[in-house]
């Protein structure tokens, strides 16, 4: 009985392996590697290209500067308020959570200033 159950699985095995390729060279006699039809229309996401305006690009590169130059000054601000106030704390008995927080917002502004200025 044994020997017979291996004798089946076996020959399920092997018909279902060989009904597997038997489909597959069907499967590409029907559709040849034919070249996938090809959209020639440009993406949807893409716009259209327009030539630049003359000095709007100067004047873009003149905002952001003077954005640069006002977020600089944020920062400097900043620091100096961090600074004073952790001379006027003990912080190796207590860590100020304002500390931690003016912290963070100089690093989310000096991330920021950095980005800018890459461009």
């Amino acid at each position: 009985m044994k020997d017979r159950r291996t004798f089946l699985g076996g020959l399920l095995s092997a018909s279902v392996a060989g009904g597997m390729a038997a489909r597959l060279p069907q499967q590409q006699q029907q559709n040849p590697t034919a070249p996938a039809p090809q959209d020639k229309r440009p993406p949807m996401d893409a716009a259209p290209e327009t030539p630049p305006i003359p000095g709007a690009e100067k004047r873009m590169l003149e905002e952001n500067q003077k954005d640069i130059k006002k977020k600089v000054q944020k920062l400097y601000e900043l620091a100096t308020e961090l600074k004073d106030q952790v001379e006027k704390t003990d912080s190796s008995k207590v860590l100020n959570l304002s500390l931690v927080r003016k912290a963070e917002e100089i690093e989310k502004l000096a991330h920021d200033i950095k980005n800018r200025s890459k461009g």
